[in-house]
């Protein structure tokens, strides 16, 4: 088993896990992971073995079962609640297009997220569905009393992230979600932003969807959905075929059969060598444990927050004011009588081979986004505030 500590103190065995370490340092996980090395050799096993037998061979279909297992673990739920569908914003859309609106129901999301968890939902306004927005006092900072008032009597779903993708700010789930059953209403996260950073349970959750190209370490376009078991007959699948329709021997039937579980949602041929890597990312992540991974992220951030507080004194952190609700995300802005060019500054850390991610909120103010993961070290963020003190500095003369 491989821990936290091992894997810090021994700098050979981290660049072999992580060889992303060699040419740079990674700090944007928060957009598109880069692959650990076993992740990577999962998939590529499976891509050689593809040469030799069918995609669908016998191991190949043990393993996908077993990531269903692996994934309902991550989050607390039944390995027969779990679909292996691909991007979140399928996960959300389903949702969205599975349910039996009617006219006047209302939905309640938040317009300053991630667009593939706002257009889902505005896209019933065709239907006669009532959007509300909540309102929190800060960017992302949503709290259960900020949903209250959104809700309405005629509330039916509300569809929030579990973190702001551009503050960073994680939401308490399990408190919102429970106040929402209480109420008889259905909660629908986006979970991409904190699984496999930090705890994220389905215990008062309906729907759940995340990709795995972020904290979970694994490829693009291979994600988990999650549909609470005494849902899924309320839950129509939008997308149908021969796997999730009941077709056997591969003939259409008269009548619309729907398999079981999570596999329900699933229409078709499987992304398995997506699905592999991505239970090789989880499993990383299981192995390191979850505790670990949070604790070090919140290490890092306070370290990134130093280096920057001292090299970049124009830059600003936007987001969490304390760490119950901070994440593996961070970002700065300028401050306002700052002069510093972000486009530039961004740059010059690519240049020293620090790759950050540099986003915009809908005012078009540039945010320097920096979302290091568990095997980053706190002398990494060291070398950032370096890297900022020769651009700042740059930017200066």
């Amino acid at each position: 088993m491989l821990s936290l500590e091992t894997l810090l103190n021994d700098e050979a065995l981290r660049r072999a896990e992580f060889p992303v370490i060699d040419p740079g340092l990674f700090l944007a996980h928060a957009g598109v992971t880069i692959l650990p090395q076993r992740v990577a050799k999962t998939m590529q096993d499976y891509l050689q073995y593809s040469c030799q037998a069918m995609q669908e061979y016998p191991e190949a279909w043990r393993a996908v079962n077993e990531t269903r297992v692996v994934a309902a673990r991550l989050i607390g739920a039944q390995a027969s609640e779990i679909a292996l569908i691909g991007p979140t914003s399928v996960g959300l859309s389903l949702v969205a297009a599975g349910l039996d609106w009617q006219a006047g129901d209302e939905v309640v999301c938040y317009a300053e997220d991630y667009p593939a968890n706002v257009y889902p939902w505005r896209d019933l306004e065709r239907k006669g569905v009532v959007l509300r927005e909540v309102q929190p006092p800060r960017p992302g900072a949503i709290t259960l009393d900020v949903v209250e008032r959104a809700l309405t009597p005629k509330t039916r779903l509300v569809a929030l992230a579990s973190c702001h993708y551009l503050t960073g700010i994680r939401i308490d789930v399990d408190a919102i979600g429970q106040m929402l059953h209480e109420r008889g209403i259905l909660f629908c996260l986006d979970a991409i932003q904190t699984l496999g950073a930090f705890e994220t349970r389905v215990d008062h959750v309906d729907f759940l969807s995340a990709d795995s190209h972020k904290w979970m370490l694994g490829p693009m376009s291979a994600g988990i959905f999650y549909v609470k078991e005494s849902l899924q007959e309320k839950l129509r699948p939008v997308l149908l075929g021969s796997w999730n329709v009941q077709s056997p021997k591969f003939v259409a039937q008269p009548e619309i059969a729907f398999e079981g579980g999570g596999r329900r949602y699933e229409p078709g041929a499987l992304n398995i060598c997506g699905i592999l890597g991505m239970k090789a990312g989880m499993d990383l992540i299981a192995e390191i444990g979850l505790p670990a991974i949070s604790a070090q992220l919140l290490r890092l951030r306070r370290r990134l927050l130093d280096q920057v507080r001292q090299n970049a004194p124009g830059l600003v952190p936007v987001g969490a004011v304390d760490e119950s609700s901070a994440s593996g995300i961070v970002s700065f802005v300028r401050t306002a009588d700052s002069e510093i060019n972000m486009d530039a500054l961004h740059e010059s850390l690519t240049q020293q081979g620090i790759i950050a991610s540099l986003r915009h909120n809908r005012a078009d103010e540039p945010h320097l986004r920096f979302s290091p993961h568990f095997y980053n070290t706190e002398a990494e963020m060291d070398r950032v505030g370096a890297a900022l003190s020769v651009a700042v500095g740059g930017q200066q003369k």
